[in-house]
């Protein structure tokens, strides 16, 4: 008689595969928690990919130049593209609970589903354009990268092509944002308005610091089970390594007095976010929240009749 194992028993085999490095994948058992936090952070940055589109599609038909208008317009496909990428593989996630994309997407509108909160915000100058290019996919690589090695192996392996996509997309902010800060004094007032905008955003990307995290957070299930291996003020920490020499080099000023590197703590010191201001904002309540949630469904509601002719029988075709 063949003995079935225990819930408990493949609970305990499943973390031992997890800390061996193996990868589990979409048809392999997993507890529930592990699920669900996949569903939800894997929804959530595909998602984020899609909405993230909609600021620079604003800039599409007025990009200063055609190669610029070129550029962007891949960028938007891009990003589009691992949204749908991101969405295929959470479908596989959410397939056993009897649930679809018509699922996701309905979440998405009565908001259950958040997206990332930078997207929630204007971009009204080329400038915006340029550093959400530069510095927001920038903090997205650095997010992105921490995960390459996932314990989850579809969402690991779609992060690969992503990533090496990002590290494009950055180029072309910073090519931007380098032209305009050797530009005239209009430019370069442009570029430093858009700093100044995009701060606090940029700081609320990473999410609250571990001093927030209360009891069982994200953080802390997202590290036990492999998903990742930094804490949002590790990775937020990363960031300013990387971008505010770079920042500083072109002449730009960081719109935080107090921001400095602490030597004897080896971190940077800066202003806390309003974090307060960051619920609001992943509530859908946004200078552009609304907007671009409108604009989201209504595209969604206009190719209805595009899914369900992909949907029909071949032979009903």
């Amino acid at each position: 008689m063949i003995r079935l194992e225990t819930d408990e028993e493949k609970h305990i085999n499943f973390m031992e595969r997890i800390y061996a490095g193996e990868k589990i994948e979409a048809d392999d058992w997993m507890p529930d928690e592990y699920r669900n936090v996949l569903i939800k952070l894997i929804s959530m940055h595909g998602i984020s990919e899609i909405m993230g589109a909609l600021p620079e599609k604003e800039w599409v038909p007025k990009a200063p130049t055609l190669k610029r208008k070129l550029g962007i317009m891949a960028k938007v496909q891009d990003e589009m593209g691992h949204g749908q990428l991101l969405l295929r593989v959470t479908e596989d996630l959410i397939k056993p609970l009897g649930k679809t994309r018509e699922d996701i997407m309905e979440d998405l509108f009565n908001g259950k589903l958040k997206f990332h909160n930078v997207f929630h915000m204007e971009a009204p100058t080329w400038g915006d354009a340029g550093l959400i290019g530069w510095l927001i996919d920038g903090a997205a690589i650095i997010t992105q990268t921490n995960m390459l090695n996932a314990s989850y192996g579809p969402y690991a392996r779609a992060l690969k092509r992503i990533c090496a996509e990002e590290v494009f997309h950055a180029q072309h902010g910073e090519a931007i944002i380098l032209a305009l800060a050797e530009g005239t004094d209009e430019q370069k007032r442009m570029v430093q308005q858009a700093v100044e905008r995009w701060w606090e955003p940029l700081l609320m990307f990473f999410g609250p610091g571990d001093a927030k995290a209360v009891g069982t957070s994200k953080q802390d299930i997202t590290a036990k089970y492999r998903i990742r291996s930094k804490s949002n003020e590790e990775l937020r920490q990363d960031f300013f390594t990387k971008y505010v020499p770079r920042i500083l080099s072109i002449g730009l000023t960081i719109p935080d007095p107090s921001m400095h590197y602490d030597q004897e703590q080896e971190k940077w010191i800066y202003q806390q976010p309003d974090w307060e201001k960051f619920k609001e904002i992943v509530r859908n309540k946004g200078p552009k929240s609304q907007e671009r949630l409108r604009l989201r469904k209504l595209s969604y509601e206009n190719n209805e009749w595009v899914r369900e002719a992909l949907a029909r029988p071949n032979d009903a075709r």
